[in-house]
């Protein structure tokens, strides 16, 4: 039996050196304790949005006669763009956090339309594209859970909602995004705190919940002849991967 204390002894005693090897020195300790604190972030993303094609669809000449126009369009490629803001957060508890994260994103949509009406020689569509640019300012509303902090690390999952504001949206284009957006947004990140500031990375998935499309914009297009590619998508539903760091 004293052999078996002695082993339990042991085990304990190895057990509480491992644990106080793998400790280090707590940068910062109290800095999540504060009730409210200020930050900003920087980041980069990738947009894409999705579209839903209407397919053949009639339409009329000046002359009043009409004719069947058949354009598919979509983004080809998942576009870059930065983005800039700052934050503000709120201690909910021990574990959770609100956070409001005002901020700007930049970057344009890359978007090909494949008219099946027109063929070159090689009897293949002809293709048009549009830059779509796009400039948001923003204000997410995020709720963050996270993990106990183990030295100097907090990982936490986070999830919102943010509303954004379009201000590049241009009447002579094929196609017209809407003024006000709304996305749905989830992610993963974790904190590191140094010895004078904490710095967050952060991965995030975002998607919008309305129709991003301007439906009305074709009643303000006045070349005629740009209807068959306006006319040609009835939906779109924008999309974002963003990568952001921030700094409390």
């Amino acid at each position: 039996m004293r052999r078996i204390y002695l082993a339990i002894l042991l085990t304990c005693t190895m057990l509480t050196v491992a644990s106080a090897q793998d400790r280090t020195v707590q940068n910062r300790p109290y800095t999540d304790l504060r009730k409210f604190h200020f930050g900003l972030h920087v980041g980069t993303h990738l947009q894409d949005i999705e579209f839903v094609n209407v397919g053949p669809i009639t339409l009329s000449n000046e002359d009043g006669t009409t004719y069947q126009s058949l354009v598919t369009l979509d983004q080809d490629r998942w576009d870059p763009g930065f983005n800039v803001g700052v934050l503000g957060e709120f201690r909910l508890s021990e574990n959770f956090q609100l956070r409001i994260a005002p901020a700007m994103y930049f970057g344009t949509r890359h978007i090909t339309f494949h008219n099946y009406n027109i063929s070159d020689v090689e009897k293949t569509p002809i293709k048009e594209t549009q830059g779509l640019k796009t400039a948001y300012i923003t204000s997410a509303f995020d709720i963050i859970f996270a993990g106990p902090r183990f030295n100097n690390r907090r990982p936490y999952i986070m999830a919102g909602v943010n509303p954004m504001i379009n201000l590049s949206n241009k009447d002579n284009d094929f196609l017209k995004l809407k003024r006000y957006d709304m996305f749905l947004e989830i992610g993963i990140g974790c904190d590191f705190y140094l010895p004078f500031f904490k710095a967050r990375p952060e991965l995030k998935f975002m998607y919008g919940l309305t129709n991003s499309l301007d439906t009305d914009h074709a009643k303000h297009v006045r070349d005629k002849t740009m209807l068959q590619y306006t006319n040609a998508v009835s939906k779109a539903r924008s999309k974002m991967i963003t990568f952001t760091l921030y700094f409390e």
